[in-house]
């Protein structure tokens, strides 16, 4: 006869089953510990190469300006002084650092440290200021995207054939030689966040883009919200279940899932060449999200108040309330934070959408600062993708930190809809 019980058969079967699921756990936590630790990684792939955006390498030059150059009349006549080569003046200055003339054959090199647009800088400055024609005047200068990623580390000359690169030896002669004088200072990059786009990488900014993409989503909040709220509160408590609405319930399920890219020609289509909508403004941009966020948020919606208890409705008509009463007074208040986060939610995901804008010309250089939701205008996103396009290594830089930008717009508008939820949520 066997001596075995029942926990002699049983023991070692429970022993396995907790081995299995101790193992599992394991699994688990090293896919989360996984997935962490190429977060970070991406994240720190990006700051590496974006964080030095942020700053800007700034020449100080004492530049004299020459009435022979500026005013060669004497007459103060603003069309003469606007028309000047500043340019000239500029370049004089950075041969008398290098104690070298305009004839030297790596004069052109010296000039190329420079930038086009400290010529506008100056030249508006003696516009203003004609007394000072004749004067020597300090000026804080942008160095060209070269000299800057060559100061920054970007740039390596070490190793490398001077046909290889594009700053030449006598270019770093200087740079360093103004540096030994003091001339080249770090500061915070302003213009990063002063400026729109720009051809020249060293002063081109993401203040257009910033501004295309909050009208984009003003727009599409004032027109998603309250057509996608109304619909789901018609949908969920006032709508009698049928054929039809089951239909359309359907629909905007399927909706949901379609490619954003597929709203975008919608928007092209629609309200571009049928309403005849100004092309590249923030107002059809906006439209184009709205439509596509609204599936998201009259799901939201109803799953918002589908989680209300109908002891709340009950309760209020028992009262005498009608039931619009019980349901805007009650109900609809109960389901609010649910709704903000979905809301919120669905807003981020229309903030980093690029497909879309694409199709109705949002993907453009637009130098302009846009004032308004019919002003031609880009979107961040679009920005990145622009950016990520040119060939200089400077735009690199400015492409992460786009990036940069936005990443920290999403994780602020999660991190806001998460504290709605826990901060104002009921629990049933």
């Amino acid at each position: 006869m066997s001596s075995l019980t029942i926990n002699d058969v049983v023991q070692p079967i429970s022993s396995k089953r907790r081995n299995k699921e101790k193992l599992f756990e394991i699994y688990g936590i090293v896919a989360i510990l996984f997935a962490i630790s190429m977060l970070l990684i991406l994240f720190a792939s990006i700051f590496s190469k974006g964080y030095s955006a942020f700053f800007q390498t700034r020449i100080i030059l004492d530049i004299e300006l020459q009435e022979q150059v500026v005013d060669p009349d004497g007459a103060r006549n603003i069309d003469v002084i606007r028309g000047a080569n500043y340019t000239k003046l500029i370049n004089n200055s950075l041969y008398d650092i290098m104690d070298i003339d305009s004839s030297h054959p790596k004069a052109k090199e010296i000039s190329s440290i420079s930038t086009y647009n400290n010529m506008l800088l100056i030249r508006d400055y003696v516009v203003s200021n004609p007394d000072q024609i004749g004067t020597i005047k300090k000026f804080n200068l942008i160095a060209s995207d070269d000299v800057d990623q060559y100061i920054k580390g970007n740039i390596t000359v070490t190793g490398i054939s001077e046909n290889n690169r594009k700053i030449s030896n006598f270019q770093v002669d200087a740079i360093k030689k103004l540096e030994s004088n003091g001339n080249v200072l770090k500061v915070f990059n302003k213009t990063f966040f002063t400026k729109s786009d720009s051809r020249e990488p060293e002063v081109s900014g993401i203040l257009g883009a910033l501004l295309g993409s909050f009208y984009c989503l003003l727009v599409a909040l004032f027109v998603a919200v309250p057509l996608g709220v109304f619909s789901a509160i018609y949908l969920q408590e006032f709508a009698k279940k049928n054929k039809f609405t089951d239909f359309i319930e359907i629909n905007i399920n399927n909706l949901a899932a379609v490619p954003s890219i597929v709203f975008g020609l919608l928007g092209l289509s629609v309200f571009i060449n049928f309403f005849h909508l100004p092309r590249s403004a923030p107002l059809v941009g906006g439209l184009v999200l709205a439509l596509m966020s609204l599936p998201t948020i009259v799901i939201v919606t109803r799953a918002s108040l589908l989680a209300v208890p109908d002891s709340i409705r009950d309760g209020a008509m028992a009262l005498g309330a009608s039931k619009m009463q019980a349901i805007f007074n009650q109900v609809l208040p109960l389901a609010t934070p649910g709704i903000c986060t979905g809301v919120i939610i669905s807003l981020a995901r229309a903030l980093g959408e690029t497909a879309p804008l694409l199709m109705i010309g949002m993907i453009a250089f637009i130098p302009d600062i846009p004032t308004s939701i019919t002003d031609p205008s880009t979107a961040l996103p679009a920005q990145i993708f622009m950016w990520a396009d040119h060939p200089e290594r400077a735009f690199v830089e400015r492409t992460s930190a786009a990036i940069l930008i936005l990443l920290s717009f999403l994780i602020v508008m999660n991190s806001a809809a998460i504290y709605i939820r826990y901060k104002f949520e009921k629990k049933w």
